[in-house]
């Protein structure tokens, strides 16, 4: 059974009466990433996130520790907190305060920027991707410093574009690069877990393109009577272009360059997770009735959301809304593609490949625009774990939980991972979060499984003892 101590009763008292309140002001303000909202500096709600998040800090200060605000011209805002320690090495915690965009499909009185909290859950968009991480960070240090216990350096970093792929954090990484030092450990807390009974370790992050599909036929609209059958349908070019790239039948990217080798190691870890959850792997979506997931073995599922590309097609333009559309054939579609790439895959390298795949030879010799070039970001594959980091992870997750940890890889995207593995390749990686079954990240009705939130917080506090004393 997980027990029930010092530090969970101090971290549940936090959260109740300093976290969840600031979330539930967080969540109210749409605070849309850069990519979905271009007029961000005007709009304000950015510097109204960063203002709530500075006087919850200033609220809530930790023993010397210096609290930064970066402002590059022309970029999003960054939270730097140094937290001197007592003890060599440094430990780099990170989140992000930006949100994806509305989305459609918000249950009755739920909604993107209303609160509720319901049996546990916070709903609203942001708070568990990723609002949360900034104040649990916070927490885990404030409970290591209530309880007396020694500490490393802690560096806090805390961006606004994450969920444009991360396009101003380099830049910050690079103005900041003394203050931040040589991370030994990072802990991350915007990822994902398998269920709500058990600490999850995220062993790998897929890479992603993003970018638009353009075909036009006309430079106007004109009566479909008088054109059909003479101009061709731009959305049926556009679909003989994606069928170059993507198999119609089975979703399988048909571009080499988009696909790597699965190692063995993340294979068996898949196999060990599905042993663990079984038909949950899939049954955590939304489905409707009669519909079923591609694929049967939980193994494969695991993996095919992990290590293998796959295309999405996340808007569309140049079609009228069904209520508008009069008898018209339209001189251009336009796609915004979403495509998930393996850990160890270039974005570079895939998106050329991908770019050349459907611009070439277009179809009755169509106007085709594949935009993906300055929109791609690589994916993450961890290090081995140290041996006192595998042992930590698994003693947080039995004291605070009662189950051993699991360890899986994510579809998502962090481009932070890769960025800092690549900086700094002897770093130990805790990612880790709290985007478990139904949660919804980026879609409707996303929540933040409070209980579980606070688990995680006090295992945060168990690896950075864990740290202390390796």
């Amino acid at each position: 059974m997980p027990a029930t101590d010092a530090t969970t009763a101090r971290i549940d008292r936090f959260w109740d009466d300093e976290i969840v309140p600031t979330l539930i002001d967080y969540i109210r303000i749409p605070n849309k990433s850069p990519a979905f909202d271009p007029d961000w500096e005007a709009n304000g709600h950015m510097e109204a996130v960063l203002q709530l998040a500075l006087r919850w800090i200033e609220a809530h200060p930790l023993p010397g520790a210096e609290v930064t605000v970066g402002r590059l011209p022309g970029r999003t805002p960054l939270i730097l907190i140094e937290i001197p320690g007592d003890l060599p090495g440094t430990v780099l915690m990170y989140g992000h305060l930006d949100k994806q965009p509305e989305m459609e499909g918000w249950h009755e009185g739920k909604g993107p920027w209303i609160p509720v909290m319901e049996e546990g859950r916070l709903y609203g968009r942001g708070g568990a991707d990723d609002g949360y991480a900034l104040f649990a960070s916070v927490a885990a240090v404030q409970a290591m410093i209530d309880e007396g216990l020694s500490r490393p350096r802690i560096v806090v970093i805390i961006e606004f574009s994450e969920e444009s792929g991360s396009p101003d954090l380099p830049a910050y990484v690079e103005h900041y690069a003394d203050r931040i030092g040589t991370p030994d450990l990072v802990v991350c807390l915007d990822s994902g877990a398998g269920d709500y009974e058990r600490l999850w370790s995220t062993t790998s992050l897929r890479g992603m393109l993003s970018g638009t599909l353009r075909v036009e036929v006309l430079r106007n609209g004109v009566h479909s009577g008088d054109a059909s059958g003479i101009v061709p349908s731009s959305f049926r070019i556009l679909r003989r272009l994606l069928d170059r790239v993507e198999d119609p039948q089975t979703g399988r990217i048909l571009v080499d360059a988009l696909h790597s080798e699965i190692p063995a190691s993340r294979r068996a870890q898949a196999a060990a997770v599905a042993d663990s959850i079984g038909d949950a792997v899939a049954g955590k979506y939304p489905w409707v009735d009669g519909m079923h997931p591609m694929g049967s073995d939980p193994a494969e599922q695991i993996l095919a959301r992990t290590w293998r590309p796959t295309l999405s097609y996340t808007g569309i333009d140049g079609i009228p809304g069904v209520r508008d559309g009069g008898n018209v054939l339209r001189p251009y579609t336009e796609l915004k593609l979403s495509v998930r790439l393996p850990p160890t895959a270039d974005p570079d390298v895939a998106g050329a490949a991908l770019k050349e795949a459907l611009e070439a030879h277009p179809p009755y010799g169509a106007t085709v625009t594949a935009d993906l070039e300055g929109h791609g970001a690589a994916g993450w594959n961890a290090p081995d774990l140290a041996p006192w980091l595998e042992a930590a992870l698994d003693e947080a997750s039995v004291k605070r939980f009662g189950e051993a940890a699991l360890h899986m890889g994510e579809g998502g995207t962090i481009p932070f991972m890769g960025m800092l593995h690549a900086g700094f390749p002897d770093a130990q990686f805790v990612i880790t979060g709290v985007l478990g079954p139904e949660s919804n990240a980026h879609g409707p009705n996303e929540f933040l499984h409070v209980p579980y939130a606070k688990r995680l917080t006090a295992c945060v506090v168990d690896i950075l003892e864990a740290f202390t004393k390796r």
